[in-house]
């Protein structure tokens, strides 16, 4: 158990900001899913139809990919597509 706690303290997690039926989400979440390979990372999915702020924040962006390290702010990483360049400044920074 205690694995698991240090693990969630110092892992990278990133927000993915989508809606059901989005082909753009989908392809987002698949295209993130491939650095795992190479970088231990979370993952929550949000629909942003299923609240109001959200849907008033992000409602034309979606998906937006938001990321954070610990101890650092989180940070909106790129919209609409992967931006692969951006992604891994983000994990090199």
């Amino acid at each position: 158990m205690r694995y698991f706690i240090y693990v969630a303290l110092f892992m990278i997690a990133f927000t993915l900001y989508s809606r059901s039926y989005c082909h753009l989400c989908d392809d987002m979440r698949e295209q993130l899913q491939a650095y795992s390979l190479h970088h231990q990372f979370s993952v929550d999915v949000i629909d942003v139809d299923a609240d109001a702020e959200l849907l008033h924040l992000y409602d034309e962006l979606v998906p937006v990919l938001i990321g954070q390290k610990p101890g650092h702010p989180a940070q909106e990483i790129c919209h609409y597509f992967l931006d692969q360049d951006a992604l891994k400044a983000f994990f090199q920074a």
